[in-house]
């Protein structure tokens, strides 16, 4: 599982590097930018801003790519038994703690394997996100428009092969649909990253007023 999702989520990686240059970064800021800050979505937030705005739309770009990160907050807590004590170890687990490598660990049956789930995906996606990163900032002008390679729907197939078979429930199938429309409603009217908080606080919500628990999903085991 960690590699097949490694694999999805490293092709996008392609266009991020080509969008990067694009916009107006150098081949090395765009592979710094993967190497510090390893979170697509607020890569992908940022250069998108300053695509549009240039440098004069730095802080807007930055506000965006930091409200678009911050999810990675929520995914520390619910990581970080599964990662185990030590300085070291929690200072490394906090760079690889995105949305794959927190997706496969959790979706594991064993704190055993939800450990080598999430290091696993996450060391992988981590090399491979920024060697593709490289590459398309090296082939950018060649590859041209990078939306028709369908890169983006591999990724999106991985979260939703992952994201199926828990779905066996009504509560989290509640979950699932309330997010995907509030963040959906919300895309077109507010500041990147904040429909991603919204679908987290659903979550939240739920998760609180334990609404749903118990119900089966039609046609689950």
């Amino acid at each position: 599982m960690a590699v097949s999702v490694a694999a999805a989520v490293s092709a996008y990686g392609v266009s991020f590097g080509a969008l990067a240059v694009a916009a107006g970064l150098d081949v090395w800021q765009a592979c710094v930018l993967s190497l510090v800050m390893f979170s697509g979505g607020s890569q992908f937030a940022l250069v998108g801003v300053l695509a549009s705005g240039g440098a004069a739309a730095g802080p807007a770009a930055i506000a965006g790519a930091t409200l678009l990160g911050s999810r990675n907050a929520i995914y520390a807590m619910r990581m970080g038994p599964i990662v185990g004590p030590g300085i070291l170890r929690r200072l490394a687990a906090a760079h690889l703690t995105i949305d794959e490598s927190t997706a496969v660990g959790t979706a594991q049956g064993t704190p055993e394997e939800q450990r080598r789930g999430f290091w696993l995906t996450g060391i992988l996606v981590f090399v491979g996100w920024n060697l593709t990163t490289l590459a398309g900032a090296l082939l950018g002008d060649l590859l041209g428009d990078v939306s028709r390679y369908g890169l983006d729907a591999a990724a999106a197939a991985a979260f939703l092969g992952l994201l199926w078979p828990r779905l066996s429930s009504l509560q989290p199938v509640a979950v699932a649909v309330a997010a995907a429309v509030v963040a959906t409603a919300l895309t077109p009217w507010v500041a990147p990253g904040l429909p991603v908080l919204a679908a987290a606080v659903v979550a939240v919500v739920v998760g609180l007023t334990n609404w749903g628990r118990g119900g089966t999903r039609r046609g689950a085991r």
